[in-house]
């Protein structure tokens, strides 16, 4: 166990630092805001970890941490800019954001390092940090996903205008979910350029959009257990598909175009409606050596009319 664990030692990081991406665009989604704005939020939050690292020596957890607040701090001030914004128009307005993050990085000068980026961003950050950090954002978003908050949220992607009639606050959740996406992304980024050591725009670019997206498609939206298992099924599956090739990235669009179209919901949304129909059909079917069910014996009409005082009764007395 422990030669499998230092051999997939990049893995293991890398599946726990996509789920971190993935839930930046998962929150968003599960309130129905089409935002990409935490993949923006992860070049700030990568940027900011590495900048404070190799400039001004700080702890990982101080710098990593400067990095979230930062991006929390934009989220807000971007959710407030596309307020009116909403659907594929609020979905280019924040894959704009973030391409306009990763030109700012290349013209970034001494600070960013330019196209080449950053290098010795070296720190004491562990994988059992990072899995630590992770597990920690799990729990607290599996709670938010529950009670009160939770039933808020889904009306609020269901049906905006039942929701404000409700007294929810729409605007309120819709900036709420931007600046935890803002830190999630941030958090992510942060993590993976300590980790690497090095940062660049060719790290925070648009393919972050793609990957981010295809997971939420194939594992499901409307939970952070479809962010986990669109996770690891796209961290993992390239090495798996070693076997093929040349052909890896056909096998990769195919998987992902037949999840979209056949699996509509997510693996997360064909697993839950599969439970549902076998505790349906266990309800069903009584069980073994009991009784089957008398089949209703239909009522006389006219007794029920005479029940009712209705036509029957009068006509009989």
């Amino acid at each position: 166990m422990n030669a499998w664990w230092v051999s997939h030692l990049v893995l293991v990081q890398s599946t726990f630092i996509s789920l971190l991406l993935a839930l930046s665009i998962q929150v968003p989604l599960r309130a129905g805001v089409f935002s990409f704005a935490g993949v923006g939020s992860y070049a700030i939050g990568a940027y900011t970890a590495a900048i404070l690292t190799i400039r001004a020596q700080l702890a990982p957890v101080l710098a990593i941490g400067a990095g979230v607040v930062l991006a929390a701090v934009v989220g807000y001030l971007l959710a407030l800019l596309v307020a009116r914004l909403s659907g594929l128009y609020l979905g280019m307005a924040t894959i704009s954001f973030a391409l306009f993050l990763g030109v700012l990085a290349t013209n970034g000068g001494e600070l960013t390092g330019g196209a080449t980026g950053l290098f010795g961003a070296i720190s004491t950050l562990t994988t059992t940090h990072v899995v630590a950090i992770s597990v920690v954002v799990v729990l607290l978003l599996a709670a938010s996903e529950r009670g009160a908050y939770g039933r808020r949220v889904d009306a609020v992607r269901e049906d905006p205008h039942l929701a404000v009639s409700l007294g929810i606050d729409v605007t309120r959740v819709r900036r709420r979910v931007f600046v935890v996406s803002g830190a999630l992304g941030a958090c992510a980024g942060g993590m993976n350029a300590l980790l690497r050591t090095t940062v660049s725009p060719e790290t925070v670019g648009f393919h972050l959009v793609v990957t981010a997206l295809t997971m939420i498609i194939v594992g499901g939206a409307l939970s952070w257990a479809g962010a986990a298992i669109g996770a690891v099924i796209f961290t993992w599956l390239p090495s798996v598909l070693q076997v093929v090739g040349d052909w890896q990235l056909v096998v990769y669009g195919v998987l992902v175009a037949a999840a979209a179209v056949w699996v509509p919901g997510g693996l997360l949304g064909l697993a839950q409606d599969g439970w549902r129909r076998l505790r349906a059909s266990r309800r069903r079917v009584p069980p073994e050596g009991a009784a089957a069910p008398a089949a209703p014996v239909a009522a006389d009409a006219e007794q029920q009319l005479a029940a009712l005082g209705g036509p029957a009764a009068e006509v009989r007395s």
